[in-house]
């Protein structure tokens, strides 16, 4: 009997205890070192932003941190990009609509 080939297998890992944030009030278990958008991703959500404009919704695009599309905010502020982000326990994480910024 073969065992699974994925990634945790391959290198042996096993992640430390889980714990929680939560996305627009709402609970999400999180693991060790994943990033807000991996965190997002892994509960199967893929939007987090809405353009300012048009209200579209928006995720990762790039994945590296370059064009901004993954904004969301975090405990309070705005504009961290989800990539790039590790979540961290007890983060309140909520949906971006536009910028981030205010309207005068």
């Amino acid at each position: 009997m073969s065992r699974p080939r994925g990634p945790l297998a391959l290198v042996d890992a096993r992640p430390g205890p889980g714990f929680q944030v939560t996305f627009d009030g709402a609970p999400l278990d999180v693991l060790p070192g994943q990033t807000i958008a991996a965190a997002l991703w892994s509960a199967g959500i893929t939007s987090w932003r809405r353009t300012r404009v048009e209200q579209r919704p928006r995720g990762v695009f790039c994945g590296i941190g370059v064009c901004f599309d993954c904004l969301v905010t975090v405990n309070g502020v705005p504009n961290q990009r989800a990539c790039l982000a590790p979540a961290r326990p007890g983060d309140e994480i909520r949906t971006q609509d536009g910028d981030g910024h205010v309207e005068v």
